[in-house]
């Protein structure tokens, strides 16, 4: 596909705006329609890039070859079916959809229309990734923090689907191996659904995570840390450093070996632009996307097996 494909933002809220930019400064496509309830959002942003305002997603399923869909995860399902049944390509906000069945159906539907499903989450693309990539090796154990202040915004859903999920994409992706045992705890503190959790995931391959996460924190802390053989990686994806530990080949006074100590620094890549642009390669070269239907899936899984456990111990 060479031609300059026609693009909509459904939902141009906090997220969906940065959506919006990210494909007016592409070459290889046009923002032609912006769309929002809120009419006022809607005409903003629309007027910015020179695209049309529309406040039902449905006129401009006619107009366009692509979407981003940023809207409350209990629309994923819905909006994202009617577009994706037009065969019209879908980059959906994580987590892809409200239940596993609702995200099969999605894939199932993209591929029959031999649509691109790609998903939101967006630590995939962040620079420190590569770093950890490169100097991983056979993980034993995964220690992540994600912390933020309260907000208003995503309270529909769980700390876990709003926060955690990207963690729990991460570690899957890293350790792919399949999960043996989930034990999780977690509160609620400000909102009706649960603002803090704590996972401990053990896979088959004896990998072990301990995943954390809230959203009522007074700084906000994005942090990955590495044990192997050998080796501890310690990932901070908020300031973009990677600080490698690895066991060297020397004996101290002590008569044990030596440290190593190095740190890496990665520039902010702009994760949101690299994401909109793989989305954008997906659909001209049906090449994979990095995340997939079937990856946010899989992370949607994990995520309500997380729930469903702290729900029942509550």
């Amino acid at each position: 596909m060479s031609q300059i494909l026609k693009v909509a933002v459904v939902g141009v809220g906090h997220l969906g705006k940065w959506h919006a930019d990210k494909y007016a400064a592409s070459a290889d496509c046009e923002l032609v329609a912006v769309v929002d309830t809120n009419v006022d959002n809607a005409r903003t942003i629309a007027e910015k890039h020179g695209a049309e305002t529309f406040t039902d997603y449905r006129d401009v399923i006619p107009l366009v070859d692509a979407i981003s869909l940023v809207v409350p995860t209990s629309l994923h399902y819905k909006i994202g079916r009617e577009f994706l049944e037009a065969g019209i390509h879908c980059l959906i906000e994580k987590p892809v959809t409200e239940s596993v069945e609702e995200a099969e159906t999605l894939i199932r539907i993209a591929k029959q229309k031999n649509a691109v499903l790609q998903v939101g989450h967006i630590e995939r693309f962040n620079s420190v990734m590569l770093g950890i990539t490169e100097h991983m090796q056979r993980p034993q154990f995964i220690e992540s923090t994600r912390l933020a202040p309260f907000t208003t915004r995503a309270t529909d859903v769980s700390v876990i689907l709003d926060l955690m999920i990207h963690d729990i994409d991460i570690i899957l992706d890293l350790i792919d191996s399949p999960i043996a045992r989930i034990s999780a705890s977690g509160i609620s503190v400000l909102s009706e659904t649960i603002d803090i959790a704590n996972a401990r995931i053990e896979f088959e391959n004896h990998c072990v995570a301990n995943v954390t996460a809230s959203r009522i924190s007074r700084k906000r802390e994005r942090k990955l840390r590495i044990f192997q053989k050998h080796a501890y990686l310690s990932a901070d994806f908020q300031e973009k450093i990677l600080a490698v530990n690895r066991k060297g080949k020397t004996d101290n006074t002590e008569g044990y070996r030596d440290i190593t100590h190095e740190e890496l620094s990665f520039e902010d890549n702009d994760a949101l632009n690299l994401e909109v642009l793989d989305f954008i390669n997906a659909i001209k070269t049906g090449a994979r996307p990095l995340v997939n239907g079937e990856d946010g899936k899989r992370a949607l899984e994990t995520a309500i097996a997380i729930t469903t456990q702290i729900k029942e111990s509550l």
